[in-house]
Parts: C-alpha cells; structure tokens; sequence
C-alpha cells in the first residue's frame, strides 16, 4: 500500500521560515511528479508547487514565487518544500500530492500557520 508522510507544518511568524516534507513509501515502483497543493478555510484547494522526477523540472503558482522552493530526494522518495518569507495569507493545510505508477496519490495534509 502507498503512503504519503508529510511532516514539517507548525506555527511561524511573519517572515519567517518552515520546510515541509513528503515521503512516499510502499510499493511505489516508479515516481513521475510530486507537488504541494494547499487549502485555506472556507477556500478550494489551490496548486502551490511541483517537479518532475525524472528531470527536475520545477512549477511554482505566482504567489509562491521567489518564496517557495521545492526540490527532491530521488533515493528517499522524498519531496521537501522550502517556505521562505512567509504571509498570513500562506496559512494552509498543505498535501504532498504523487504521481505513482501512473496513479495520483495524497497525504494526510500538514498544517502551516503564519500570525502577523
């Protein structure tokens, strides 16, 4: 069975800093994409950042940009996204997102709060 662990959510002030990160574990075979989505209260869930495994390419929505940065251990089947300068408006609940095997899978969500 598939698994997505995020880990790395918790509370930071404005300006401030956090790492979030995903491991997928089981039998994943072969990993294409992994990205970060985040949901805001009383919001749908919104696209934050993603990379092709094979390549490394990288997508970030505009807000994140300059801000944001993801990157990914291939051995450790692992995605982390670096926050930096962080807003209030960046509160979230924030799922790790995979393309494994060709099937799409989610995390359980990590919280990520920013106080002004």
């Amino acid at each position: 069975q598939v698994q997505l662990v995020e880990s790395g959510g918790g509370l930071v002030q404005a300006g401030g800093s956090l790492r979030l990160s995903c491991a997928a574990s089981g039998r994943t075979f072969s990993t294409n994409y992994m990205g970060w989505f985040r949901q805001a209260p009383g919001k749908e869930r919104e696209f934050v950042a993603g990379i092709n495994w094979n390549d490394g390419r990288t997508y970030y929505t505009d807000s994140v940009k300059g801000r944001f940065t993801i990157s990914r251990d291939n051995a450790k089947n692992t995605v982390y996204l670096q926050m930096n300068s962080l807003k209030p408006e960046d509160t979230a609940v924030y799922y790790c997102n995979a393309d494994l095997s060709g099937r799409s899978y989610w995390g359980q969500g990590t919280q990520v709060t920013v106080s002004s």
